[in-house]
């Protein structure tokens, strides 16, 4: 990311929660400062970044604004008669106020009003200042496609009625769950992309992690909030060590760990560790915990297998769900022997939302191959690669299939 990309991410919630909050039009607000981040990437990249790169911004679309709502004259008659002096823009020179919309934003683009995808897009295009065209090609659809996903996402905003505010009280925790759920969603699909030629796509991974550190600003004393961040890290640590210089995929097991990022582990190690300590325990949490656990074996086969088996017995506690049991059953293979996991995966194969999934059969075929059973661990492998919508894993599952024949 070039500086004057950095700028304008980081800047872009700021001004459209400033025309938010005085307009109080969030759709046409956003469009205006799309423009105004457009206008700015070519002049900024010619002439450099202004001084007060806030205020230039917040001119600029206040501008776009004007002349939107200009070009309607018998809209602009009523506005202009009815819009008390409050609701102006502020003016470019003004201080800022020091208020930090971000949040408030994060709500908003999270409404329980929109599917979940339309909340990931909204963030990434409103919070996260990506533009439509990098967000259709992080998810792989059209640029149309996403452009409407968008566009329905805005009006069904203003179908409900949201406000410009943070939730009531009542509320709070739950739309706070969502907006962690979200950029959660945003992080694994960077991580393991479901679709496409890579293995993963840093520009997620790393948008997930900024907003989750901005959040943490805001929230310093949310357990979960602090969970997620650790959690990310953990994770995305090990990016470099998960493929081979030609794009193959490489098991965490196989992983050269001197690869991973240290100064990153020692980040999310301390994180979780402090968090633990003094904050009401959560799912994001215990995940983070269970990654410091594989952060912290130097080997693979020094894997403390017994106590991620005891943080995932918590965690079902905690969220209860089919990936969650998954998980555990390969803790619980490489803890207590590969039939024991067996037996627990079999219990997922009536599982509606998992029994077609391929990380299902990927699971059982690598629990089949440490119990000696090559020629069903071969079907299971080869099941998994056709299920698969990843090249890399379709490749890499079909060469563990090759291994077995």
């Amino acid at each position: 990311m070039d500086s004057v990309e950095a700028v304008l991410r980081e800047q872009a919630p700021h001004v459209l929660g400033a025309l938010v909050r005085h307009h109080g039009r969030f759709d046409a607000c956003e469009d205006a400062v799309q423009e105004a981040l457009l206008a700015a990437a070519v002049q900024w990249g010619e002439h450099g970044v202004p001084e007060s790169p806030r205020g230039w911004l917040i001119t600029v679309a206040s501008r776009r604004l004007t002349d939107q709502w200009r070009s309607d004259t018998a809209r602009h008659v009523r506005e202009a008669a009815a819009l008390p002096h409050k609701q102006m823009a502020p003016a470019a020179d003004a201080v800022p106020s020091g208020e930090d919309d971000t949040l408030v934003l994060l709500f908003l683009c999270c409404h329980p009003s929109l599917s979940p995808p339309s909340q990931v897009a909204l963030t990434l295009r409103v919070v996260g200042g990506l533009t439509t065209a990098q967000i259709a090609r992080a998810f792989l659809v059209p640029e149309a496609t996403m452009a409407q996903r968008i566009s329905r996402a805005k009006q069904q905003i203003k179908a409900a009625g949201a406000r410009f505010d943070l939730p009531p009280q009542d509320a709070w925790r739950q739309r706070l769950d969502v907006v962690l759920h979200v950029l959660y969603l945003v992080f694994n699909e960077g991580y393991v992309a479901t679709s496409g030629p890579d293995v993963h796509r840093a520009e997620l991974t790393d948008e997930a992690i900024r907003l989750v550190r901005q959040i943490r600003r805001l929230l310093p004393d949310d357990g979960e909030v602090a969970g997620l961040l650790a959690l990310m890290l953990l994770t995305d640590a090990r990016r470099l060590a998960r493929t081979q210089s030609d794009g193959s995929l490489i098991p965490l097991a196989e992983q050269d760990r001197r690869q991973w990022n240290q100064d990153v582990l020692r980040e999310g190690v301390g994180i979780v560790t402090e968090t633990l300590t003094r904050s009401r325990i959560g799912p994001y949490q215990l995940q983070a915990a269970i990654a410091a656990v594989h952060a912290e074996a130097r080997r693979a086969e020094d894997t403390d297998w017994p106590q991620i088996v005891a943080l995932y017995d918590v965690l079902t506690q905690f969220s209860p769900n089919p990936v969650v049991t998954l998980n555990r059953a390969v803790a619980v293979a490489m803890a207590h022997g590969a039939q024991a996991g067996l037996d627990l995966i079999e219990e997922l194969a009536g599982d509606r939302h998992l029994a077609d999934h391929h990380r299902l059969h990927a699971v059982r075929a690598h629990l089949l191959e440490l119990a000696g059973r090559p020629e069903p661990a071969r079907a299971a492998f080869e099941e998994a690669a056709r299920r698969t919508t990843s090249t890399p894993e379709q490749r890499y599952l079909r060469a563990r299939a090759d291994r077995l024949s």
